[in-house]
């Protein structure tokens, strides 16, 4: 029997009626290479109940300790139901992109019975109608609780269920389960006071939590009073969110990323992704008339150090706020403004590994989401601040760098649906997999009414980006040319006589025109 840490109980009372800690993972698949080009919802269930014993996220509940003495418990669900845990649903006819994320809005919205594991699966049916995914492509939405995540052994609920070959494995044999009875009221009530009297930091806890949340507020309450009000510009994402969701996606290469990168000197891949999220948003304000005169920031999440094997520990992570540079209209100086911050972060500095957001590979998606819950679900507004810490929140999800497959059906996109909160209505999550980044603004309703508009910003932001990186390509190239020495006439006869009329005239074809605009293989609203 384990107990929730103090910082995974975190997660349930930060809860609210119209903000929960859930995390919907998104994955959508081709069924053609499935085994009979197809995966029944039959295989899939077997597929689960064979692996429920790699992981006790499946079987266990929380169970509350009278009082409120301690803090709950994990305990066997005796009364658990595979079938209740994962479900089939279809998409009305046509199946297109915007149902299917009106769907997955839907169902993340809904909090989970704490009474119950803490995940549920979807098996989502008839994406029929959805540019660039093949017909009768199906997805899964894996829905977690943030306080479930299983850290300790580094890996979540998703990877446990795929497989890096196409081929489907044989089912594992079912291993029998014999739920353990939980502890009585009496018995949990009995521990926890035990830990309270014994331990004299449990003691001061109260206390301490009360100076923790007094202290912040009479020293924002000074500064206030010394330097003014906050000057933090307030945008529609920073207002009290509604109890609904809206989720959208656009999907773009890996290697066009590398390429806007070069447009300034030293600029990573986090700092494009950055800059295109940015750039976005400015479009979506400037559109709605609402753009603010001062800039706007981000957090990000950086990650200081792993976990420590076998502990149960989460990876250390600290936030930095990055401003975005939206009142900066020139792409290229929003993206050098960037990078500049980046540079000069110490915090920054210090990540493990120096990795970049869309190259860590070898992260679960469970360390970095149980960490962003934590942050957003907390307290982001701030005691006794006027404003958020920050206008949005950018992070990362990292998938395989491969292609990876379920029961032989390959996945074909990966993403994910964030949780917001009062005073930060906006996340984006960005993911990574098989050599494509996907942004994913998740939002309300309230505040972001038309969530296929925000997306074409993003992907009209990053189309400005790519073109500006291939002009300036082109240019470096002619440039390359003009200052190469020229071959003199007679080297050249020479160099014509040695070669083959019709390799000569191969060769002297000239070259296809660049393409314009490239469009980003995000589905098409």
């Amino acid at each position: 029997m384990r107990q929730l840490s103090k910082n995974d109980a975190l997660f349930l009372s930060s809860e609210s009626a119209h903000s929960s800690s859930n995390v919907s993972l998104i994955q959508i698949y081709d069924p053609s290479t499935a085994p009979g080009g197809r995966l029944r919802f039959k295989d899939f269930l077997s597929l689960v109940e064979s692996r429920l014993h790699r992981s006790h996220v499946f079987r266990h509940k929380l169970q509350t300790v009278p009082l409120g003495l301690d803090e709950p418990y994990w305990v066997e669900d005796e009364n658990f139901d595979l079938e209740y845990h994962v479900r089939n649903i279809a998409l009305p006819k046509p199946g297109d992109w915007r149902q299917f994320c009106i769907q997955a809005s839907r169902i993340h919205a809904r909090p989970l019975d704490l009474n119950r594991p803490l995940w549920e699966i979807y098996v989502i049916e008839g994406l029929d109608a959805i540019d660039d995914l093949p017909k009768d492509s199906f997805a899964l939405l894996t829905k977690l609780h943030n306080a479930a995540i299983d850290v300790r052994r580094g890996t979540a609920i998703i990877t446990l269920l795929h497989d890096i070959v196409p081929q489907a494995p044989k089912p594992e044999p079912t291993e029998p389960w014999f739920p353990a009875s939980p502890p009585s009221p009496l018995e949990l009530a009995c521990r926890g006071l035990a830990r309270t009297v014994t331990s004299p930091r449990r003691l001061a806890g109260p206390v301490w939590e009360a100076l923790t949340h007094a202290l912040p507020a009479a020293r924002s309450f000074a500064t206030e009073l010394l330097q003014g009000p906050e000057t933090l510009p307030l945008t529609r994402f920073n207002a009290i969110v509604s109890p609904y969701r809206v989720f959208e996606t656009r999907r773009f290469q890996l290697d066009e990323f590398r390429e806007i990168r070069r447009l300034v000197p030293g600029a990573k891949i986090n700092d494009v992704v950055l800059a295109v999220c940015a750039g976005g948003l400015r479009a979506y304000l400037d559109r709605n008339e609402e753009l603010p005169e001062s800039d706007l920031s981000t957090l990000l999440p950086v990650y200081l150090r792993e976990p420590e094997a076998g502990a149960g520990s989460r990876p250390e992570v600290q936030w930095e706020r990055i401003m975005l540079g939206v009142t900066i209209a020139d792409p290229l100086q929003r993206l050098a403004f960037i990078r500049a911050q980046t540079a000069a972060s110490t915090l920054m500095s210090r990540a493990v590994g120096a990795r970049e957001l869309t190259d860590i590979g070898t992260h679960a998606p469970a360390a970095t989401l149980a960490i962003t819950g934590k942050m957003l679900g907390r307290a982001l507004l701030g005691v006794g601040r006027r404003a958020p810490l920050a206008n949005c929140a950018i992070t990362n999800v990292p998938g395989p760098s491969v292609p990876i497959y379920l029961n032989g059906a390959r996945m074909t996109y990966f993403s994910a649906v964030m949780p917001i909160n009062d005073g930060l209505g906006l996340v984006f999550a960005v993911t990574s997999y098989d050599g494509k980044v996907i942004v994913s603004p998740t939002s309300c309703r309230e505040q972001m009414p038309d969530p296929e508009v925000f997306a074409q910003c993003l992907r009209d932001c990053f189309q400005d980006y790519l073109a500006l990186a291939r002009q300036a390509a082109r240019a470096k190239a002619r440039a390359k040319d003009r200052a190469r020495p020229a071959r003199s006439a007679t080297s050249a006869g020479k160099a014509a006589r040695k070669t083959p009329a019709a390799a000569r005239t191969a060769a002297s074809r000239p070259r296809a025109a660049p393409a314009g605009r490239r469009r980003s293989t995000a589905p098409a609203d």
